[in-house]
């Protein structure tokens, strides 16, 4: 089986063909449907500012009061003006989020068209990155105990979109189906993690220069949980002039130094996000860092 189809996919696809899973969100739906509209009615009018909407049960739209604007229930969300239901929109997110399954696998499922599931899996994944900081300030846990800072390089895809298919002359392989494209290699990008307690932030940073990526990623781990003590990383070199309480362990010495400095967190969020980014089959420089930022959320929460 190539790497290309994971095995969870295949067995998910085979069981949804024999008729084992049926996939049926109307009762997701539903629940969707009932929690935005207690939303609406705890919240003001997004015209005229006031506290006045008023919900119905059986109808699918919000109604002002004071200015009489009506728009439907979904308004101002991810699920606003798909092609896909609420249901489906959420099911599909989980499913890329939470599987190694690609967009590709994950359309037929739902019996949809890939560019329709590609696009809403995409706008709930950039309406999870804007809301982050909200929802983790909101979560009662206590952030605590030291930074672990590492990075790993990744290099993308040389192509943007589809690869042309069987042509020499264009840098594609002659055989028939899916091929590379060859002739450009792709952008050398920096994936910077900070780890701290349950607190997951992975960054995409182009080039190779470590010096200069590491700081945004320490930034955000801050600003998302309580203020930093220490930052805890490896002995590479562009480590050494950190201003911050840093303290280090000598990788080729020992993984834990006898203090119990160690960066084994960081590295254990590596080995989960490369095999995600893999079902990808390729990203551009931003496809890279909207998946990486976006997997350390979700691992986060």
């Amino acid at each position: 089986m190539s790497s290309a189809q994971p095995a969870f996919g295949t067995m998910f696809r085979q069981l949804i063909e024999l008729g084992v899973v049926e996939i049926n969100t109307e009762s997701l739906d539903a629940g969707i449907e009932r929690r935005l509209k207690e939303f609406w009615e705890s919240m003001s009018c997004p015209q005229c500012g006031h506290q006045s909407i008023v919900t119905w049960e059986e109808l699918d739209r919000i109604w002002c009061r004071d200015c009489n604007f009506k728009p439907v229930f979904t308004y101002g969300t991810p699920f606003h003006e798909k092609h896909l239901t609420a249901g489906e929109v959420l099911l599909a997110f989980t499913l890329y989020a939470d599987t190694l399954l690609s967009i590709n696998q994950i359309a037929p499922f739902l019996g949809r068209a890939y560019r329709t599931v590609h696009t809403a899996i995409r706008e709930v994944e950039a309406a999870v990155q804007r809301g982050f900081p909200v929802v983790w300030s909101l979560l009662d846990q206590t952030i605590d105990g030291p930074t672990q800072v590492d990075e790993s390089g990744k290099v993308c895809s040389g192509y943007k979109g589809e690869p042309p298919r069987n042509s020499r002359s264009r840098g594609g392989l002659s055989q028939s189906g899916r091929s590379r494209w060859r002739r450009h290699h792709g952008d050398q990008l920096t994936l910077v993690a900070a780890c701290r307690d349950s607190l997951r932030v992975i960054r995409g940073q182009l080039g190779i220069d470590y010096s200069g990526d590491l700081e945004p990623v320490i930034q955000e781990a801050e600003e998302l949980s309580q203020p930093l003590r220490e930052v805890w990383t490896d002995d590479h070199q562009a480590y050494r002039e950190m201003e911050r309480d840093h303290r280090t362990v000598v990788h080729k010495e020992t993984y834990v130094s006898p203090e119990g400095i160690h960066i084994n967190q960081a590295e254990c969020l590596f080995s989960f996000v490369q095999p995600w980014l893999r079902k990808f089959r390729g990203l551009s420089k931003q496809g890279l860092e909207q998946a990486a930022h976006t997997f350390g959320i979700v691992r986060s929460l």
